[in-house]
């Protein structure tokens, strides 16, 4: 891990000679004022993209701002670290990300797509116990200078995180993604082990998202609430609808097989509501107890010919070339401790919510509105 300390830091320097105020270099460098308060304090150490913009801006090289001195202490080898829960027993070998919550070092298993190994950090040494709670492990590392400081653990189940992530990384910071569903999320949240959960909720009684749900969990002084956007859920169909799907009402059929969501996810909970409102038990439904670990690997399923269908998001729908049938809207928000709201890396992903840039891209997904993000809710 990069030690901030061992660095010279000659930013300050650089900007003032060039007559910048920190809000200009910001500005010119494409990052936020907050980063550029964090590199001088030397409590954020920029990664190789923000450092090449500033010393352009600055007309300097890199190594007139940042240097390391003589005889810096090569990284270990390996490194303690939280393992976050997941549905099956850790092994040796496995990959995992690296992400820094407050004082812990936490450990992530990407999501494996078929057709490419995973980004990773490192692997584990040794299982780590059974799937449940977080637990202790040690990790072998591919390398020994990992930024930690620019990370940010984001657990949920929203497809639209990665068009996030990407502009989150003009700042220079990098968002580690944990696909969890909304419950598990926020179960992370209340443990302390990431610095994000998303999470689109909506309770029942009273119709509201996410808020319910998050004060069941959490005292409101220790929580901040601020919305990503409002997406459509609804059923997702194969090209054409062969099957003339209109509405969970044939989910019944006996020639209709679905792919359901694990329980605490959103898109279970929305079904469950309508298969209740129809007088329809689970059993009565073909792949009803068949699950897809989130929104995308569940309308892949239905690309592929494995489901006739499945709830998911119009973005899902879209992604795969699907039709889609739409049920409900659904806000998603993000809640965080309050403590991390002036933490550079999370002040830097709530601006880049309110970046047009942002907003045009999600929205160009299809299903969302973005015109709620970076709306603070609590």
């Amino acid at each position: 891990m990069k030690d901030t300390h061992s660095i010279a830091n000659h930013l300050t320097e650089h900007r003032r000679k060039r007559g910048f105020s920190a809000a200009d270099l910001a500005r010119c460098a494409g990052i936020s004022r907050q980063t550029v308060y964090a590199i001088e304090s030397g409590s954020y150490v920029p990664n190789t993209a923000v450092a090449l913009r500033l010393a352009r801006t600055l007309e300097v090289n890199i190594e007139d701002l940042f240097a390391l001195p003589p005889g810096a202490p090569a990284a270990p080898p390996t490194e303690p670290v939280t393992l976050l829960p997941q549905p099956d027993a850790p092994r040796a070998g496995d990959p995992v990300q690296l992400c820094r919550v407050d004082r812990r070092t936490v450990a992530s298993s990407p999501l494996p797509f078929p057709w490419y190994l995973p980004t990773a950090d490192a692997v584990l040494l040794g299982g780590a116990g059974a799937p449940g709670r977080h637990a202790r492990a040690t990790v072998q590392l591919f390398h020994g200078d990992y930024d930690l400081a620019n990370r940010i653990l984001v657990a949920g189940c929203d497809p639209g995180v990665s068009v996030l992530a990407r502009h989150v990384l003009r700042a220079g910071v990098e968002l580690v993604v944990a696909h969890r569903n909304s419950s598990q999320a926020l179960a992370l949240l209340k443990q302390g082990v990431v610095h994000v959960a998303g999470t689109h909720l909506r309770d029942q009684p009273s119709g509201e998202s996410n808020l319910p749900a998050i004060h069941r969990l959490f005292a409101r002084q220790n929580v901040a609430v601020v919305c990503l956007a409002v997406w459509e859920e609804g059923i997702v169909v194969a090209r054409g609808n062969p099957k003339s799907v209109r509405s969970v009402a044939d989910f019944a059929r006996r020639d209709i097989a679905i792919v359901n969501r694990e329980p605490g996810a959103g898109s279970r909970v929305l079904l469950d509501e309508h298969l209740a409102r129809l007088g329809l038990a689970g059993e009565n439904v073909q792949g009803y107890d068949r699950l897809a670990a989130g929104h995308l690997p569940a309308a892949w399923l239905v690309r592929a010919g494995d489901a006739d269908c499945c709830i998911a998001t119009r973005a899902a729908a879209r992604v795969f070339g699907l039709d889609f049938i739409p049920l409900a809207t659904a806000r998603y928000d993000l809640a965080l401790r309050q403590h991390h709201l002036d933490h550079p890396p999370v002040a830097a992903l709530l601006d880049t919510l309110n970046r047009a840039s942002f907003r045009r891209e999600l929205e160009g997904l299809g299903g969302y509105d973005s015109s709620v993000a970076g709306r603070r809710l609590l």
